[in-house]
């Protein structure tokens, strides 16, 4: 069935109407005055010191402490930006001109080794 032919089964004569807006809730607070707790479970995880799988934050820790790794978050280094090697214009021309000589050449196996 063409794009056309289902134009023409479409009914203009009904209205739109968008569907009603959902009703946001507020968030679920107590009325006790303490501070938000950080939680001790985390997702599965697997240690790269031993290869084991741990759940808790804290005996995941402890293996780092007692094997003397210092676990580090948040590197800065992910920060800084990123620097491009400069591209060698000259390396580049030479093989495409290599290339291209090949080619004319009739070689069929432009990549030798593989």
């Amino acid at each position: 069935m063409s794009y056309a032919d289902n134009y023409r089964l479409i009914d203009f004569s009904r209205e739109i109407t968008a569907p009603p807006k959902r009703q946001r809730l507020p968030p679920a607070r107590s009325d006790l005055p303490c501070p938000r707790l950080a939680s001790d479970v985390m997702a599965p995880v697997q240690s790269q010191l031993d290869g084991r799988i741990y759940d808790s934050k804290s005996a995941l820790r402890a293996t780092y402490r007692a094997a003397g790794v210092i676990e580090v978050g948040n590197d800065p280094a992910r920060l800084r930006p990123f620097k491009r090697k400069p591209i060698d214009e000259k390396a580049v021309n030479e093989s495409v001109e290599k290339a291209a000589a090949r080619v004319e050449r009739g070689e069929r196996n432009l990549f030798p080794g593989k």
